[in-house]
């Protein structure tokens, strides 16, 4: 199969969702581990400000992720946001909790109040981690397509052994994932209570991760898609958590951690779009029915037109989303007067 602009919008939406898995995925573990980390509002403060001057940005790659499926890829955008509509839904709905949340709780200094707020932070943070994964598993797994690239059945139908594993494994991998950059951002107690809770987390992380790749073998249609052998990834995925762990367990080279579970969950994110191509979405019903990249896309025209405005405006913003990350990339210290939020 030749190169065209059909797999170079496939790979670009791919990396999309690379980077802001990668990237929120740390901040959806902080949110997840606020109630627990955080023992006064002081502490709590402190953790919500390690990630206050990026968790906007962070975002910002999930919904050019779906602009991009919109205009280079309508039809699959179409099924994808109908069938997945209350799944969706939720994880839209989180999303805005949080962020509201993020700037509201600072209003007020009452304990109700920010315990509230606090509680949205959390909430707002576990449900696009589960429901993503949810969702992304589901993709693999296969939905009822019909000839009409209609998706039929009810929303119970997403509710499987297959995606809810692959849910939990993602809630599990992001909150190691973000104790790993408290402890990279927070200094005294603070510090060494993320470290703790990365070492708790990442044997359950692992576990589960591992599991949920085996499970992928019965539950998709890998072995007839790719075959027995899945490719590196897969395998760089798990040997980053494993290292990872030795690091985790010997409190040793947390930046170097922090690294190879951000390169986890890229692998793991990059082999879940490997298993789809050149599909889309997979059909259960029939694989004629499947959406691939050449019956969901738009006209030439409107990918030749979008690789362009792509390719200006695309480094600009990875670019800028870098050099933010530099400016405040010292450490939080728990003191009133150096905290925003």
């Amino acid at each position: 199969m030749s190169f065209d602009l059909n797999i170079l919008w496939f790979i670009l939406i791919a990396v999309l969702y690379i980077g802001f898995f990668v990237l929120e995925g740390f901040d959806f573990g902080v949110g997840l581990l606020l109630p627990v980390l955080g023992r006064t509002d002081l502490e709590r403060r402190a953790i919500i400000n390690t990630i206050g001057p990026h968790w906007d940005g962070n975002e910002v790659w999930l919904l050019t992720a779906g602009g991009a499926t919109f205009a280079a890829f309508p039809h699959w955008y179409a099924t994808f946001f109908s069938g997945f509509y209350l799944p969706l839904f939720l994880v839209l709905f989180g999303l805005i909790i949080r962020g509201v949340a993020f700037e509201f709780r600072s209003k007020s200094p009452g304990a109700q109040w920010r315990r509230l707020w606090d509680t949205c932070i959390f909430v707002g943070s576990l449900l696009p981690a589960l429901l993503l994964g949810v969702a992304f598993a589901n993709l693999t797994r296969g939905v009822a397509i019909d000839a009409d690239m209609n998706m039929i059945g009810s929303v119970f139908d997403l509710l499987n052994g297959y995606s809810l594993l692959g849910g939990v494994a993602g809630v599990l991998l992001f909150a190691t994932y973000g104790a790993v950059f408290l402890s990279l951002k927070l200094t005294d107690d603070l510090e060494t209570r993320a470290a703790n809770w990365a070492r708790r987390l990442w044997p359950f992380a692992a576990v589960a991760q591992i599991v949920f790749f085996l499970a992928t073998y019965a539950s998709t249609d890998l072995l007839t898609h790719i075959g027995i052998n899945p490719g590196p990834l897969p395998f760089a995925m798990i040997g980053a958590l494993l290292v990872a762990g030795l690091f985790i367990l010997r409190g040793r080279l947390p930046g170097w951690t922090f690294a190879l579970l951000g390169f986890a969950i890229a692998a793991q994110t990059a082999f879940t779009f490997g298993l789809l191509f050149p599909r889309v979405m997979v059909s259960n019903l029939d694989p004629a029915y499947s959406l691939t990249i050449y019956t969901a896309a738009s006209s030439p025209y409107t990918l030749t037109v979008m690789t362009v405005v792509a390719l200006f405006f695309v480094p600009i913003i990875v670019i800028y989303q870098g050099w933010t990350y530099w400016v405040f990339r010292k450490r939080v210290e728990a003191k009133p007067e150096g905290l925003v939020y």
